[in-house]
């Protein structure tokens, strides 16, 4: 075969095998991708050729071929592209990418606005896409998903009837964080929340409410987000309309370290006077000071398993729950 102007050999094509297997290129494709509209004889001469000269297939030309896509597509919803750089994000694509490996399918990162309708029609129109993994999803984006996705899309988070979701269980972690706020006597709880365009947030919102409520306690609801500095505000915020708060459930462990900031500037001894939990169990939950009481989540195990759904076509149950685990620390 030719040589590169390197000296060195070129790869092999299809068209090689093809010319020296005396059979068109569309007839070695076939043969070579197992289709029985090709001779048997045909079909073993090209085998043999392809395999005497080493030629490797392009998996991308035959994902394409085949209509089978050769990347799945992790589309992350938010008001903006900053979304994309939360460390959660980087846990799903590294647990997708992992999976994908496995499977020869390269894993593609992109923000989806909260009306991505477009967006959605471009990736569903897409062939080089094998399937989707949609995070932060919303009721509306749900209701967009194109006829062409639907059996090789799930999200992380909440799902509808075309969709699948999987998810973590926060509403039970949630539970579990204010039943033990209330045990240690704790009975003026502020929660500082998400935020409200993410429907899988309000969950924990709703539970707090309940176990609260059941408890024969107020609730006091801070409207939030996921950063540190929701937590610097909420805090500050909850302490300045119900001074006499003295304890604040956080929606993620960031705001509750955020929090803790907050309390530590307006003097406050945390837990002494205001016990804080967060949710999430990020590494520097146990590191902070104090460490955080929280409850985990296993981001890993929920994406591979996003992942590796699609990778199967989607099937399953409309909604897999993961367990979520209370870890006590010093903080409440």
């Amino acid at each position: 075969m030719a040589g590169t102007d390197d000296g060195r050999r070129a790869p092999i094509t299809l068209e090689d095998v093809a010319r020296a297997a005396g059979v068109s290129r569309a007839t070695a494709s076939r043969a070579l991708t197992g289709s029985d509209v090709v001779s048997t004889p045909a079909r073993e001469r090209a085998r043999a050729v392809a395999a005497s000269l080493g030629y490797t297939p392009d998996r991308l030309a035959r994902a394409l071929a085949a209509g089978t896509g050769s990347r799945l597509v992790v589309a992350v919803a938010g008001p903006d592209p900053a979304v994309l750089d939360d460390a959660y994000t980087g846990q799903v694509v590294n647990a997708a990418a992992a999976v994908g490996d496995g499977a020869g399918v390269g894993v593609s990162l992109q923000w989806l606005p909260l009306y991505g309708l477009a967006e959605l029609e471009r990736i569903g129109a897409d062939r080089s896409v094998h399937g989707l993994v949609l995070v932060n999803a919303t009721h509306g984006l749900l209701a967009r998903v194109p006829r062409s996705l639907r059996g090789r899309a799930v999200s992380i988070g909440v799902g509808s009837r075309d969709v699948p979701a999987v998810d973590i269980d926060n509403a039970g972690g949630a539970a579990a964080l204010v039943t033990h706020l209330i045990g240690t006597g704790r009975r003026r709880i502020a929660m500082v929340t998400g935020p409200r365009w993410l429907p899988c947030s309000e969950r924990m919102v709703e539970t707090y409410r309940a176990v609260l409520a059941d408890a024969g306690l107020p609730a006091r609801v801070v409207s939030g987000g996921f950063a540190a500095e929701d937590g610097l505000s909420g805090a500050r915020h909850a302490l300045h309309r119900w001074p006499d708060t003295d304890a604040v459930l956080a929606v993620c462990d960031a705001v509750a370290l955020g929090a803790i900031a907050a309390l530590r500037e307006l003097g406050v001894q945390v837990p002494g006077d205001v016990a804080v939990a967060g949710f999430d169990d990020v590494p520097m939950a146990a590191w902070g000071f104090p460490a955080l009481t929280t409850a985990t989540h296993p981001v890993r195990a929920i994406a591979t398993a996003a992942a590796t759904a699609v990778l199967g076509g989607g099937a399953g149950p409309p909604q897999t729950w993961y367990r979520s685990e209370l870890v006590l620390r010093a903080s409440a």
